[in-house]
């Protein structure tokens, strides 16, 4: 008898763990389909996709962190948050929960909240380039440059082709008057397609070209050129 009953037991736990991984792989399916509605900006129907993915399968992490990514596009921050929190309650190592969380409170102006949830996505995942990115964007705005530029740093030793990185350690070295370093660092920005700052500073005598020769970005300009 007991034999029978462990044996019905274990059948339904394995029924369970199949149903669960059924639903999860819907739930996958609708988070994809939002993510392409994303790509076209139709944010209401992506939204109407998360929440189906939720529906199926409200154990999901990534469904949470999907949805918050709307409501934060939406500028609804505190849903965004809410969400966000939701996700790394279910899956504590989420580090891209951690890090979107972060960059929620950073646009509500909460920047010690902002830099703890940054620096836990680089413990979740120390090689995570985009949060060591943000991070320094939230010392940035505290007005810690040096703090920043060693964000800055890592993040582009860990991935060479942020633009928005270059782009932003540029701004930093042109406010604390290191000229070269950061026509050099717009320049391959640009190259990498973020071109704004650099054709502002250009527009207002910034990096010019004996700036770029002496940068050793001679050669980088005549190639966006």
């Amino acid at each position: 008898m007991r034999n029978s009953i462990f044996i019905w037991l274990l059948s339904a736990l394995f029924f369970i763990s199949c149903a669960s991984a059924v639903q999860h792989q819907q739930a996958f399916q609708f988070i994809e389909t939002g993510i392409a509605l994303v790509n076209n900006g139709e944010f209401d129907r992506a939204l109407d996709e998360y929440n189906n993915a939720i529906r199926i399968a409200p154990d999901y992490a990534q469904a949470y962190n999907s949805r918050g990514n709307i409501y934060f596009l939406k500028g609804e921050f505190d849903r965004a948050i809410a969400d966000y929190q939701k996700a790394i309650d279910l899956d504590p190592k989420y580090a891209k929960a951690y890090n979107n969380l972060g960059f929620a409170h950073f646009e509500k102006n909460q920047l010690e909240i902002a830099i703890k949830d940054f620096s836990r996505a680089i413990i979740k995942n120390p090689e995570y380039a985009k949060a060591f990115n943000n991070r320094g964007l939230a010392y940035f705005a505290k007005g810690e440059y040096d703090r920043a530029l060693l964000d800055y740093n890592r993040a582009l030793e860990l991935d060479p082709g942020l633009a928005k990185t270059y782009d932003n350690r540029g701004t930093i070295y042109m406010l604390i008057g290191e000229d070269e370093m950061a026509c050099s660092d717009f320049v391959r920005a640009c190259e990498l397609g973020e071109c704004s700052t650099f054709e502002i500073v250009q527009g207002e005598g910034y990096c010019s070209l004996p700036q770029l020769a002496m940068s050793g970005s001679g050669k980088h300009h005549q190639l966006i050129f």
